[in-house]
């Protein structure tokens, strides 16, 4: 791979959004203009906040895991991302 200059394709709630080798899921995330990652229980959006795996508000499934740090992850090709964008839902599936 050559670094940060390759580009590729993930899948975002069953969107396909081009993303850089290199990047955070928070960062292609933000990118694409995605800025709110899932709802707490009472509704209230959360997305990208700390930037560095302290808050754990960027949570999002990752190829069918769970609460996974999107901040913390870097994307990878074929990667599937599942926003909880639906409150009382903690897992995404919506």
């Amino acid at each position: 791979m050559n670094g940060g200059d390759q580009h590729f394709n993930i899948e975002v709630n069953g969107r396909t959004i081009p993303v850089q080798n290199g990047q955070t899921v928070a960062a292609a995330l933000i990118a694409a203009g995605i800025i709110i990652f899932r709802r707490t229980q009472s509704g209230a959006p959360r997305g990208l906040y700390c930037g560095m795996g302290v808050c754990f508000e960027c949570r999002v499934s990752i190829n069918g895991l769970p609460d996974q740090r999107s901040c913390m992850t870097p994307v990878q090709p074929g990667m599937r991302i599942r926003l909880d964008l639906e409150a009382g839902d903690p897992h995404g599936r919506n």
